[in-house]
């Protein structure tokens, strides 16, 4: 069968090639995919992984054959893959544990867009109230800060939404941002959450703008840049501020179902800035990694 593999040559940093089709353990359904959700981070740091692997942790799919324990959902379900290793393939074998069911009405291309997104921006938000909070999402225009910006006013915070250009702010008022900014010296706001993809020299300006008790979450570091905080400014009286790091890694399948669950009542809708056959995806990665695409890119296995 068909699959997308590390490259670490120039060419990289993915290829297609054949591969052995994957033999599921009695605990794994075997899913046929039908779309393939890329992530920049995964494509931008794919030293991490050998050479060779199949890549790809986020997409959708039909079961077609279940797990012969009689765990996770049978034949013929359609099912989102996320964070799950080894996706980006024709078929793959999924633990259940990664798996979530795709309700009637919610498009599995859509589906695709959830995985690594969808479900870092949910487990980050969830972690306290946000209702009459003030939040601050950076990189709002990219996946992550898609889903953020829309779980974030869904749970009834006040929501800033930070974007590198005024091109990329296109949407984000409509998906739940009440101000959208290119430079967070525009705002005298503080904030008591901060979900950061971007990392850098902007970690210490929101952290300038983080309110007593308030939480930057670091997600992602797309800047590729160091973060320096003026001497000083990591002191402070009141109640305690932080920076909490992630790297949850547990299966996904609870959030994934929830998700679904809003994407199928239409409180949530997904990203996809980009859509086109996976023969494409040395475009698609160009695309992703010259910022030209607002959301995910979401690529159809055909």
């Amino acid at each position: 069968m068909r699959a997308l593999v590390v490259d670490h040559s120039e060419a990289g940093p993915i290829r297609f090639t054949d591969v052995d089709e994957p033999v599921p353990s009695t605990s794994e359904a075997l899913v046929e995919i039908r779309h393939i959700g890329l992530n920049f981070g995964e494509l931008n740091y794919v030293d991490q992984w050998p050479a060779g692997a199949v890549h790809g942790h986020d997409a959708a799919g039909v079961v077609v054959r279940a797990a012969s324990d009689g765990s996770g959902p049978p034949e013929g379900t359609r099912v989102a893959v996320g964070m799950a290793p080894h996706a980006w393939a024709e078929r793959v074998a999924v633990s259940p544990a990664s798996l979530g069911s795709v309700p009637e009405g919610v498009d599995l291309a859509d589906a695709a867009a959830l995985g690594i997104a969808g479900v870092t921006a949910f487990r980050v938000l969830r972690k306290r109230s946000l209702l009459a909070r003030d939040v601050l999402i950076t990189g709002a225009s990219g996946g992550v800060g898609h889903f953020a910006v829309q779980l974030a006013a869904l749970a009834g915070a006040r929501v800033t939404a930070l974007v590198g250009s005024p091109e990329r702010a296109a949407g984000l008022r409509r998906l739940g941002a009440d101000k959208v900014l290119t430079d967070l010296a525009e705002t005298g706001d503080r904030f008591d959450l901060v979900l950061d993809t971007v990392g850098g020299p902007l970690v210490a300006q929101a952290w300038s703008s983080l309110a007593e008790g308030g939480t930057i979450h670091l997600v992602g570091y797309s800047s590729g840049q160091e973060t320096t905080f003026p001497s000083g400014a990591l002191f402070g009286f009141g109640e305690p501020r932080s920076i909490a790091t992630y790297g949850d890694m547990t299966p996904t399948g609870g959030e994934l179902t929830d998700l679904l669950g809003l994407m199928a009542a239409g409180r949530l809708s997904a990203p996809v800035g980009l859509r086109g056959d996976w023969q494409g995806v040395d475009d698609a990665v160009q695309a992703l990694f010259a910022r030209k695409v607002h959301g995910k890119v979401i690529l159809d296995v055909v």
